[in-house]
């Protein structure tokens, strides 16, 4: 990719005044990356010539800058052939920027039982078109080690969690990936509910696992969707106080 400096581009920011100027300044990026003005690889005009641009001082454009790089949106480097290049944000950091919107969002278990069904049932079609061997032998070890925490009596909906955030990733959909991740506190949530309503849990749960990743290594559909149905029907009865 080629820099970013004076010529084509030097119109691109905008003088800033306001209280929260180095947000402003991440605002105005972040909207030319959208807009396919910035794209990754780029480099960022010098501090000097950001502060000239956007018309504040060098710790303001700073601050902003070190705001894009906690965010993902921009590397520093350093040395003669350095500066701030725009970067492409990573599956685990936009998945961490998602969790946060939602851990933040007041969500009841119901909400977020009712979005799994919509979410992991509809992404079977692609798991189970997509899975790998090495998939499937990672969704029997999670079901081995489920097995072995009830047969101790150590079983946690933790577990039954990194089940379910890993068939996700069965279908090698990045967007999907994303959103299951992000998804993981919400969904701990409500299975920690649905755990009070049903304090001994996770044999049949484990049960189940089991017989989507059978289902998956078969190529069978129908017999994973059905076994997800009531897996998933099961939990959203109990986070809505109807035990079985």
């Amino acid at each position: 990719m080629a820099a970013t400096g004076r010529g084509e581009k030097d119109d691109l920011f905008s003088r800033v005044s306001t209280s929260r100027v180095s947000q402003v300044i991440v605002d105005q990026i972040k909207v030319l990356i959208r807009d396919g003005s910035l794209t990754p690889g780029d480099r960022l005009p010098s501090e000097r010539d950001l502060c000239q641009r956007f018309g504040v001082s060098r710790v303001t454009v700073r601050e902003a800058l070190r705001v894009l790089e906690a965010t993902g949106l921009v590397t520093i480097r350093v040395g003669a052939h350095g500066g701030a290049f725009l970067t492409a944000p990573s599956t685990d950091r936009v998945g961490e920027g998602l969790a946060d919107l939602l851990s933040m969002s007041v969500l009841t278990a119901g909400e977020v039982t009712e979005a799994r069904k919509i979410v992991e049932i509809g992404a079977l079609p692609l798991i189970v078109e997509r899975a790998t061997e090495e998939d499937i032998d990672a969704l029997f070890k999670l079901v081995e080690e489920g097995q072995h925490a009830v047969d101790e009596g150590e079983y946690t909906v933790d577990i039954s969690a990194r089940f379910h955030i890993r068939l996700a990733e069965c279908a090698h959909n990045t967007a999907l990936t994303m959103l299951i991740q992000s998804f993981h506190g919400p969904l701990l949530m409500s299975l920690r509910e649905a755990r009070e309503q049903a304090p001994i849990m996770g044999k049949r749960g484990t049960g189940e696992h089991r017989e989507l990743a059978e289902a998956i290594r078969s190529r069978d559909l129908a017999a994973a969707q059905r076994v997800m149905s009531e897996h998933i029907a099961r939990t959203a009865q109990r986070v809505s106080h109807e035990v079985e």
